[in-house]
């Protein structure tokens, strides 16, 4: 049986009655159910296009009776949320620039209360798995129960081919955190290219996501906004059918790999024991820079370190960059624990 999922698409912007209603009508005919579409745009600098504002709500009125689809718009104030619910909207999503601001979230949670409306929250931009949390939880003391959360990819300062970094651990940790919080994935938003939406909606489905959001426009190149990441409504129609669909796990798959589990949880016990040792070490280490008045920090002996255990990955066939940052976090609990003894000696 393969997974059910979600699939909400639409232009990024809403940009005249003739758009919307053209992409409304294809995306009805290949049986998208909610139509997504910005009306108020928060944009990076100012004189960018920002939005239709009111008059795109009554457009989205028109495509919802004449398509019967639901309707999903960005709302960023409770003056948003109040001019969405008087058009009817089915469905708000809080964006990324908003999501970071806990005053501007709770001014929208307490404007939602007592509503049922179904609220839709994307990623903060920077990678902080707290602050997407914490977000969540204000939707949820407001009584909003029908949450859902959007992976949209973060910033960051290396260099990617994608426009925002997917670092799929994060939402994977949110996941774990509310393992009943359905979560979507914003693909044209990682991407930032069209070329490369696919791939990414295929790895979201791979990752186990409950749906897709995707931006769709019935000439992207004339867009006002994101014109590079937005399909066609035909390119949309290729992409979607091509992905492949995961089945849930039955009892014959859980039996078949369950003595390869049982091997990864033995070798999880060994590690967690090799490393308490590594941190008893560790601990005499910190002991002996103490009475000698040597710094904690050796950056040389890191270097040294780091770079060995890259050079054994690489002969083993893993990822030198995985193996780096692994032990990058050992090291940074090594020195937490030595600057933990050291101030106990200093009291």
């Amino acid at each position: 049986m393969k997974k059910q999922f979600d699939i909400i698409a639409g232009p990024c912007s809403a940009e005249s009655p003739e758009q919307v209603m053209e992409c409304a009508v294809s995306l009805a005919a290949q049986g998208i159910g909610t139509l997504r579409a910005g009306v108020w745009k928060p944009r990076t600098r100012p004189n960018s296009f920002e939005g239709a504002g009111l008059p795109a709500l009554e457009w989205l009125k028109a495509a919802k009776q004449a398509t019967g689809m639901k309707l999903a718009v960005e709302v960023a104030s409770a003056a948003h949320v109040q001019a969405a619910l008087e058009a009817d909207i089915d469905i708000l999503w809080i964006g990324s620039r908003t999501t970071p601001s806990p005053f501007a979230v709770q001014e929208i949670a307490d404007s939602l209360k007592g509503t049922g409306v179904p609220v839709m929250i994307k990623n903060p931009i920077n990678p902080d798995v707290d602050l997407w949390t914490g977000a969540i939880e204000r939707l949820q003391q407001a009584g909003i129960e029908n949450i859902r959360a959007i992976h949209r990819g973060f910033s960051s300062t290396q260099e990617n081919l994608l426009r925002y970094a997917p670092q799929w651990e994060i939402p994977i940790e949110l996941r774990r955190r509310m393992p009943s919080l359905p979560i979507l994935c914003d693909p044209s938003h990682m991407a930032g290219r069209r070329e490369y939406v696919g791939a990414i909606a295929q790895m979201a489905l791979d990752m186990n996501a409950d749906g897709l959001f995707i931006e769709v426009h019935p000439n992207p190149e004339q867009a006002k906004s994101d014109s590079l990441q937005q399909f066609t409504p035909s390119q949309f129609q290729q992409v979607i059918s091509s992905l492949r669909r995961h089945r849930d796990i039955e009892e014959s798959d859980s039996r078949k790999l369950a003595p390869m589990r049982s091997e990864l949880d033995e070798l999880d016990s060994q590690l967690v024991e090799i490393l308490a040792r590594r941190m008893e070490i560790v601990k005499r280490i910190g002991a002996y820079k103490h009475l000698n008045n040597l710094a904690i920090l050796q950056p040389q002996r890191y270097q040294s370190v780091s770079d060995s255990v890259a050079i054994e990955a690489a002969t083993k066939g893993m990822d030198e960059k995985f193996i780096r940052s692994v032990f990058e976090t050992i090291h940074a609990e090594s020195v937490r624990c030595q600057l933990e003894n050291e101030n106990n000696n200093l009291k």
